[in-house]
């Protein structure tokens, strides 16, 4: 496994209940901020095996991506406690989760 996903990984497991990130966010937090792509590929091949909340990640827009989950992925936004605004979105300025990663400062010394 590349230091990318595991970061990827780690990343998305520290976001708590009531929080959001954008697959943009986690990519630059990982270390590449091109990377979007690779974290929706993580999300599909790892969730299961690392019980990630993939429910809590989304769009820059802040929007859900469109896809089968999309209901599910709302049902357990709302439950805990993320509200949509009439258009479907969610408030990012309420709600995006922004981690302190330890990385970031070791790389930096």
């Amino acid at each position: 496994m590349t230091q990318f996903t595991e970061r990827v990984i780690s990343i998305i497991q520290s976001i708590p209940a009531g929080k959001v990130m954008t697959y943009g966010q986690i990519a630059a937090l990982a270390g590449n901020p091109r990377g979007a792509r690779q974290v929706v590929r993580v999300l599909h091949s790892m969730s299961r095996s690392h019980q990630l909340p993939w429910h809590r990640v989304i769009n820059a827009k802040g929007e859900i991506s469109l896809d089968e989950d999309m209901f599910s992925q709302k049902e357990r936004l709302s439950s805990e406690g993320i509200l949509f605004t009439p258009s479907g979105k969610i408030n990012l300025s309420l709600y995006r989760y922004e981690p302190v990663l330890n990385w970031i400062a070791e790389e930096d010394m």
